[in-house]
């Protein structure tokens, strides 16, 4: 078990050239691009403030997930540690299994589940269990495993894209789906061509990646965070707002409530 923890004992190793930069950090531009995990979710959580006091306030497990994913990430490639490999792992799987829990429209759930989300809170939560035990059981296949998981969801964001009638949701789509084609590319040619990233002395496509798929990864929520609360309350004209500035759609999306009551209140007038 202890030998799990020792550096380089994952058999995962990336194109960057290990202790190159830092004596201490293996990796350190795989490192320190998971800087964003960092600073943004803080941010979200204040801006979704009134989407957390008026449709819900689970929405800041997602938030708090990427920040584990960030730390996850930034350990593993420090340490190339089978434990920072696998905590690195888990962390993406928990975020796609709470996201899920959380945003499947009522439509798609199954018969069995009588359109009752915390039934399908625990059906996840027994998934998540099962599939924590195979990852760890199963680490060299992880990192594929779960990149399978982006093209359905890709595919069923594409899906609820074409049935908002908002420009401004639909532009952000679009750009999250190209921003997240980007990230599996970038992620793809490091593992599969580093040598002639390595001869022009850039080999730090992972690094990229992280960026990229952290981009990708906020801006998914903050549409299916749109989408839930237009389907279920659509009462509270939902809005896609930007910050700093929200003419700038390429700032930081967020979901704002126009109408903030809660079940059973009256509309704000």
């Amino acid at each position: 078990m202890w030998s799990h923890l020792e550096r380089g004992s994952s058999p995962v190793d990336w194109c960057e050239s290990n202790y190159s930069i830092s004596p201490v950090i293996a990796e350190f531009v795989n490192t320190i691009s998971n800087i964003l995990f960092f600073l943004f979710p803080p941010v979200l959580i204040h801006l979704f403030q009134e989407y957390s006091k008026f449709f819900n306030p689970a929405i800041n497990v997602l938030w708090v997930l990427l920040m584990v994913v960030g730390m996850s990430s930034a350990y593993f490639h420090a340490t190339l540690s089978l434990v920072g490999q696998l905590l690195d792992e888990l962390s993406i799987l928990w975020v796609f299994i709470a996201a899920f829990a959380m945003f499947l429209p009522k439509r798609h759930f199954p018969t069995f589940l009588g359109g009752n989300r915390r039934r399908l809170a625990i059906c996840s939560s027994v998934a998540s269990v099962l599939c924590t035990g195979f990852l760890v059981m199963q680490p060299a296949a992880n990192a594929f495993a779960l990149m399978t998981l982006v093209v359905p969801a890709l595919g069923f964001l594409y899906k609820e894209l074409n049935l908002v009638e908002c420009a401004r949701v639909y532009r952000l789509g679009i750009r999250c789906v190209i921003v997240s084609l980007l990230a599996i590319l970038c992620w793809t040619i490091d593992r599969m061509f580093c040598d002639a990233w390595q001869s022009i002395d850039f080999p730090y496509m992972h690094g990229v990646w992280h960026v990229l798929a952290f981009i990708a990864s906020y801006t998914a929520l903050v549409l299916f965070a749109y989408f839930n609360v237009n389907e279920e309350r659509p009462e509270q004209k939902p809005q896609l707002k930007y910050w700093p500035v929200n003419d700038f759609e390429l700032g930081v999306p967020y979901v704002s409530i126009k109408h903030p009551c809660k079940n059973g209140d009256d509309l704000a007038i």
